[in-house]
């Protein structure tokens, strides 16, 4: 695992942590370049099947980064989202995979560190945990005997 990079797949709103990360790159702070954003309008619209299909696609870990609570853009996508993110980790828990891949994160646009900080964070704590397992299952084969 001494050569394991983590691909981190952030589902971002776009009013508050895609401004985030594009305010982390204009003060010129570094983070991980294997998290790969995914700016969606609200973090209401991530759904479990985009998370489970984020880990089929070959995710190692996935957060959700919506506003603040109480702060969304569309009044409440981010406790959806949250909702939504809680169910995600119950059910990899239940088919064996360790539900701290995926995480729920909330800031404001103007928290470019805690943007940079975030990615960082959660870049290293997947890369202690290792490949995601699922990342040898393949939906609709039979694995050799």
């Amino acid at each position: 695992m001494g050569n394991f990079e983590p691909v981190i797949v952030a589902f971002c709103c776009h009013y508050c942590a895609y401004t985030a990360a594009d305010m982390a790159g204009s003060m010129r702070l570094s983070y991980p370049s294997n998290v790969k954003i995914v700016r969606v309008p609200c973090t209401g619209k991530v759904d479990i099947k985009h998370i489970l299909q984020a880990f089929h696609k070959g995710a190692d870990g996935v957060y959700v980064a919506g506003c603040l609570e109480g702060d969304c853009h569309f009044k409440n996508g981010n406790t959806k989202a949250a909702r939504r993110v809680a169910r995600a980790k119950k059910l990899l828990s239940e088919i064996g995979i360790e539900e701290e891949r995926v995480e729920m994160i909330t800031m404001s646009a103007g928290m470019g560190e805690r943007f940079a900080q975030t990615a960082t964070d959660i870049t290293e704590k997947i890369r202690n945990m290792g490949p995601s397992p699922v990342k040898n299952i393949r939906v609709g084969q039979t694995q050799p005997a």
